[in-house]
């Protein structure tokens, strides 16, 4: 898209800001709010006139409601009046451990604001003056032009981020003529619609590929890749049925099994840790691109005599927590007893039994128990069936599933790639048509906007 400039520039006075159109003016945030509140908590509800309460979490990153499960709490009749939120409101995170968190902000719309609810004092209510519409304010402030400046404010010399209403008054702002901002608005309105759909549909396809990489994997471990093969039932009800020449035994014929050991308590006494001796836990594995290859954390002597060591090769599977998460081991390291390790035997190939174990997710999820979190134990790893082919046919399969996994990754990476790239072309047009080094007046052609509509 090429759109013009405006005709006149002024310099700014901000170095970062620079050149704005002649007509704009540029001051601090606070000379257009009208108010600039922080919020309320109240008391455990009582189920008796209880108060929704938004919270920070009820955010998105990108600035988004997501209101899955929105706290009640009770309030007082004061409470209720000072924080009950308005449409046009909005709300910007002040606290969070996350400086991905800290300034995100929301806009209060009519279906929120028919809610009748609160907002709590982890964020700060921005209510506008009628010289700055909210929704090109929501633009600005989950923008960079807002949020860089918030991560400076809110930097400290403790470390912790927070922001506060002094702080989020004293951000730096373009501010263009009010009819302006209408056109601003519609334009933006129009364009990151478009961009967002996008967005959504490169995300339906990232999906549609995971979906049809499992179901690639799951169907070359258990039917084959000759589509004429005889087939004979298997007996058992997640497997089908499996080529007829292929066997049907218990996992224990395919592989040894280690059970990983930390025996002292409690796990995380530094007296065990910061030796030469990897460690590696159930967080290490998922997410692994299929090879253990680094870790984060040592033994010393004290804590390897009291863990379990695998040999560089062994399967590694997560059995409490991430079930069924599996990677191989690219160097020998110690483990815990949450995770188990996998030799396969001279008739298994070991990225065979990477990919078949990554198939079985489902059936090992439905043996495992739940208290605070899933676990399996050796028995029932052991127990599980699955079919098991000729040596020769495991490598013809490895060899099929490493070509159309690495493609299904390709496309999964360029869809991921294109996201990135949409997201930040949403980034820059927003920054340039708020800050006016672009003039969007009349690009869009489409039902007017009044004032009122555009708040």
């Amino acid at each position: 898209m090429s759109l013009r400039r405006y005709l006149q520039y002024k310099d700014s006075g901000v170095q970062w800001l620079g050149m704005v159109p002649d007509h704009w003016v540029v001051k601090p945030f606070k000379w257009v709010i009208e108010r600039n509140d922080g919020g309320v908590w109240g008391d455990e509800p009582d189920g008796i006139s209880d108060t929704l309460v938004l919270r920070s979490t009820e955010q998105t990153v990108a600035g988004c409601w997501k209101l899955d499960d929105p706290a009640l709490r009770k309030l007082t009749e004061s409470e209720k009046t000072f924080a009950r939120l308005e449409a046009g409101d909005l709300l910007v995170t002040k606290s969070s451990g996350s400086s991905l968190h800290i300034g995100k902000t929301t806009l209060v719309t009519e279906d929120i604001a028919k809610l009748e609810c609160c907002y709590s004092n982890f964020m700060q209510r921005i209510r506008l003056s009628d010289t700055f519409l909210p929704k090109l304010a929501w633009f600005v402030m989950n923008n960079d032009l807002a949020r860089l400046q918030f991560d400076l404010l809110s930097n400290s010399t403790t470390g912790l981020a927070n922001l506060n209403g002094t702080m989020i008054g004293k951000i730096i702002l373009p501010v263009a003529p009010l009819l302006e901002q209408v056109e601003i608005l519609t334009f933006l309105d129009y364009e990151t619609a478009k961009i967002d759909e996008l967005i959504s549909e490169q995300k339906k396809l990232i999906t549609l590929l995971a979906e049809k990489r499992q179901a690639t994997i799951s169907h070359a471990v258990t039917k084959g890749l000759n589509p004429n093969a005889s087939m004979k039932e298997s007996g058992v009800e997640w497997l089908g049925e499996v080529p007829e020449h292929w066997t049907v035994k218990n996992l224990r014929h395919f592989a040894a099994v280690l059970r990983g050991k930390f025996t002292h308590r409690p796990r995380n006494d530094p007296a065990f840790y910061d030796g030469d001796y990897p460690f590696v836990q159930t967080g290490d594995i998922t997410g692994t691109d299929r090879y253990i290859s680094s870790y984060k954390q040592t033994l010393n002597e004290k804590g390897a005599a009291v863990s379990k060591e695998f040999p560089k090769g062994t399967l590694v599977m997560a059995i409490a927590a991430n079930v069924g998460d599996v990677a191989i081991l690219d160097f020998a390291a110690f483990f815990p007893d949450s995770v188990v390790g996998l030799v396969p035997n001279h008739g298994t190939d070991l990225t065979y039994f990477y990919y078949l174990l990554g198939a079985m997710r489902k059936p090992m999820h439905q043996m495992a128990t739940v208290s605070t979190q899933m676990n399996l134990n050796v028995e029932q790893i052991t127990a599980l069936i699955a079919g098991c082919p000729p040596l020769a046919e495991q490598e013809s399969i490895v060899q099929f599933l490493d070509s159309e996994i690495c493609r299904l990754d390709l496309l999964t990476v360029e869809a991921t790639r294109g996201i990135g790239l949409l997201k930040e072309r949403r980034s820059a047009l927003i920054s340039a048509a708020v800050t006016g080094k672009i003039d969007v007046r009349r690009e869009v052609q489409q039902e007017p906007v009044t004032i009122q509509d555009a708040s």
